[in-house]
């Protein structure tokens, strides 16, 4: 089957392209054109922008479930959840815990890994447990250890090879070593939770570390003695940097420093969401943790620590438009195009390109989600904005 979308604006990699039409044949994106064939069947949303799904590489709930529940119920839960925040595929993320739940979480997501009907699930993240107890955040400390390739193999095979990212501190021992070999092996290693020195963070770069978790965030700052983490996250090229946009785990104006010292191509757009998000204010767990979620924020009960967010991935791309951050084409790549490549998926999601599964987002003047299509189907509609 073959139909062509009008739209009054399209997203593409590198550019956007004003009018014309978008070929979706067999759920995958085909050719973009100026005009179509005579009797060709039209999907006109002329009065509206396209966009591809968005990919949220680090989030841990959504709706009620929390990856550490170790259910699929929950998974699913989140995934359905997830299309009316423009996110069309997603990391489940953990949680430090135990080397045996680990290994049960990760069975659990391998095993039902494309059975998911909403958001697709194109990978696993493990944050943790490889951290500093110094930044520990919203992260149970008493199981934070050193890196164990053991451990981790025994996760990978559990998981059906399904594992893309893992974060740690690389001032643990074991950590240079540790992220060669996980790196050789085609997964993502991401510096956080940390409290190493601007050595060790470019000896963990030069050992193929690559990404940065949530800007700022539970990382030794910088100061003009000791650049810290923060420090060589500024300074290192060919490395990404998670933010998460909510106006509450970042100030809009670091956002800012962050951008020109980094560089808007190396930043990608995460949630770092957990089970309260899209609920009520209220009282939630987080792991083993008793959280309260008021005033658009998630906090720990005892210390009052940011745990997680509640934060929808397209409120975070309004954020930075609207803060004058990003224009809006440099905001949708930071929310798709830039994450997936992060952890080397953008083969299968995060772009509008011909081949692709045709994952896209209908979005209004203001950026707000109208639809959410994935494999060229509706399967999310925003009735009060049709």
């Amino acid at each position: 089957m073959v139909v062509y979308i009008k739209a009054k604006t399209f997203y593409f990699p590198y550019s956007v392209q004003k009018g014309g039409y978008l070929e979706v044949k067999d759920g995958k994106f085909g050719a973009y054109r100026k005009d179509i064939p005579d009797g060709a069947q039209v999907l006109d949303y002329s009065s509206y922008q396209i966009a591809p799904g968005y990919v949220d590489t680090h989030i841990h709930g959504y709706a009620g479930a929390d990856v550490m529940d170790n259910q699929q119920d929950g998974l699913e839960t989140m995934s359905r959840g997830l299309l009316s925040t423009g996110v069309t595929s997603f990391l489940p993320t953990t949680l430090t815990d135990t080397a045996a739940h680990f290994e049960a979480v990760c069975k659990t997501i391998g095993d039902f890994a494309g059975q998911e009907t909403g958001a697709k699930i194109q990978g696993i993240y493990l944050e943790g447990p490889y951290f500093s107890e110094e930044y520990k955040g919203a992260q149970n400390e008493k199981y934070m250890r050193d890196p164990s390739l053991e451990e981790f193999a025994s996760w990978q095979e559990a998981s059906g090879h399904l594992i893309k990212k893992i974060a740690l501190a690389p001032e643990r021992e074991g950590a240079r070593d540790f992220i060669r070999k996980v790196t050789d092996e085609g997964v993502v290693v991401a510096i956080g939770h940390s409290n190493a020195t601007y050595d060790q963070a470019v000896e963990a770069v030069e050992a193929g570390a690559s990404v940065w978790v949530h800007a700022y965030n539970c990382m030794r700052n910088m100061t003009h003695r000791e650049l810290g983490v923060v420090g060589a996250m500024y300074s290192l090229p060919g490395t990404t940097a998670e933010l998460i946009c909510d106006g509450h785990h970042v100030d809009p104006k670091a956002c800012q420093v962050l951008a020109r010292q980094k560089g808007k191509a190396e930043i990608a757009l995460i949630t770092d969401c957990m089970r309260a998000g899209g609920l009520p204010d209220g009282d939630y767990m987080l792991g083993e943790l008793p959280v309260t979620v008021a005033e658009g924020t998630a906090r720990l009960v005892h210390g009052g620590n940011l745990a997680g967010s509640i934060l929808q991935l397209k409120d975070g791309v309004k954020n930075i438009i609207k803060w004058g951050l990003a224009s809006p084409e440099e905001a949708i790549r930071m929310a798709s195009l830039q994450p997936a490549k992060s952890v080397g998926i953008e083969d299968r999601c995060g772009q509008i390109k011909a081949g692709l599964a045709a994952d896209f987002l209908v979005l209004n003047d203001d950026f707000e989600l109208v639809e959410t299509y994935l494999d060229g189907r509706s399967v999310y509609k925003a009735r009060d904005l049709q």
